[in-house]
């Protein structure tokens, strides 16, 4: 077990709805709560705003609006939200309305029959008029659906009443017992096991941070999973500090497999399209950087999910195809740390070969940035929610099914070794969980292992800086002679 304590002050949520409204009436001119206010929380916002209502990443709803009297005190509030269209939680530009199929928005007459309410003074109506009371999945609380396996990060683990920031790795295999043979996974849903929870990442399932929904992959697409797989937790807590405010956690991921036997179509694959590199200036209000990956094969987008921390200011993927042409696949114009959002497409985007995708991101490190932990420090790669991140996490499936290798092989750019691979001198700065500038064996994610005896040199069981480098430029090597031998063939 690893620990690193770390301060951070975070602004908190006021609330999640959920889903895409489709009311395409004219707002009423007298609504009420029972005839026209409740079918709109029904639809698009109690998925959330309920008793044990979604957990999104660790973001949970503070109020219920399944009942007039819990919904009533909250009725300025709402408007408010509605009409500035901070609530729902969605940050895809407007031009992306309807490309993908998570998109939580309400439509303008659902925002006007709430604003109407409010204003006139929230009434209640006939209760006869009220839509039958909407039920919701109780499998154990999954919204997966009843699970195949519940694991958890091993041990009870308590955050101590002093503690504000803090980042605790677990690590945990997946037994025989638990998981007899290889199996496909349909879907994972994590559970914080106490509100003190910040973020989890349990390589390789995956993870949730603020605002993420359950992974559930699409028909025929799936990940292999098999016994005697490690789970590596990273555990982010973070609270008020102060006497009393300790708590004991024991988070769970929720596992549920395609039936016996069912092979998919594909596997998921991903590209991270992260850069370690960059340095904000301090006071600098639009600081930006690229990165590029290039497809070798035709293929087609999932999923889309950018990630910075505090001053993360917005988000831009463009796709370059082979015939010219150019089309912007997202844009997040005001990316917000606490509801990042795994943009799901409706159908997926169809890319072929040698499409180049760029991800642009940019941050705020001013004063004007009300998050900004300090404008005046210049802000590089980090762990600590007080550094920053750059990445631009996209999913897609081809026909190929390799899973892919961590060292390249997709014609990256952007100061990652010059399109030779993925940076390994970064994956050191990544999972270098107890910060000793090594890579242990422990540290490394699952599918750097069998690789790591060849990047270890010395034999020493932990991987330096240098001798990443040193592997990256050997497999840059290696690549450009198999491109000049396919050259003269």
């Amino acid at each position: 077990m690893i620990k690193r304590v770390l301060i951070w002050t975070s602004a908190g949520a006021f609330c999640a709805m959920f889903a895409v409204s489709t009311v395409a009436n004219a707002a009423p001119i007298n609504p009420t709560y029972t005839k026209d206010v409740l079918p709109i929380l029904q639809q698009n916002c109690q998925v959330c705003h309920r008793e044990n209502g979604a957990n999104l990443g660790g973001m949970v709803a503070p109020m219920a609006f399944n009942s007039y009297e819990n919904t009533r005190p909250w009725a300025k509030s709402m408007a408010k939200h509605v009409s500035a269209k901070t609530m729902p939680p969605w940050h895809a530009a407007p031009d992306h309305h309807g490309v993908f199929k998570n998109e939580r928005t309400l439509a303008a007459e659902d925002i006007e029959t709430i604003v109407k309410w409010a204003n006139a003074g929230a009434p209640r109506g006939n209760p006869a008029d009220a839509p039958p009371e909407k039920t919701w999945n109780t499998d154990g609380g999954w919204t997966i659906g009843e699970p195949d396996l519940v694991i958890d990060m091993g041990e009870q683990y308590f955050v101590d009443d002093d503690v504000q920031d803090i980042y605790v790795d677990f690590r945990t295999t997946i037994t025989k017992d638990m998981l007899p043979e290889d199996r496909i996974i349909k879907a994972v849903e994590f559970r914080p096991g106490s509100k003190v929870v910040h973020h989890i990442i349990a390589l390789p399932l995956g993870g949730i941070a603020p605002g993420n929904e359950a992974t559930v992959y699409p028909d025929d697409i799936g990940r292999r999973i098999s016994p005697g797989t490690n789970i590596t937790w990273q555990m982010h807590y973070h609270k008020e500090p102060g006497p009393g405010t300790g708590m004991m956690d024991r988070s769970q991921a929720a596992i549920k497999f395609y039936p016996k036997g069912t092979e998919v179509k594909y596997e998921l694959q991903g590209e991270p399209l992260g850069r370690f590199d960059f340095r904000i200036p301090a006071n600098e209000a639009n600081y930006s950087i690229k990165q590029e990956f290039t497809f070798n094969a035709d293929s087609q987008i999932v999923s889309l999910m950018p990630h910075m921390h505090l001053r993360g200011k917005s988000a831009l993927y463009e796709a370059y195809y082979p015939d010219g042409s150019h089309e912007v696949l997202l844009d997040v114009p005001r990316y917000d740390f606490n509801w990042q959002t795994a943009y799901q497409f409706e159908e997926f985007k169809q890319v072929p070969k040698g499409t180049k995708v760029v991800l642009t991101t940019a941050w705020d490190n001013s004063a004007d940035n009300q998050f900004n932990p300090d404008p005046t420090e210049t802000v590089g790669w980090g762990h600590p929610t007080t550094d920053e991140m750059s990445f631009g996490f996209m999913s897609f499936i081809n026909e190929s099914n390799e899973s892919r290798s961590m060292f390249g092989g997709g014609g990256r750019r952007g100061n990652r070794g010059g399109g030779k691979g993925f940076d390994l001198a970064g994956m050191i700065k990544q999972f270098d969980a107890n910060g000793d500038g090594l890579l242990q064996k422990e540290e490394s994610p699952e599918r750097m292992s069998r690789f790591f005896g060849m990047i270890d040199t010395n034999g020493d069981d932990a991987i330096t800086i240098e001798e990443a480098k040193a592997a990256a430029e050997r497999l840059g090597q290696r690549r450009q002679q198999r491109q000049g031998q396919q050259s003269s063939d």
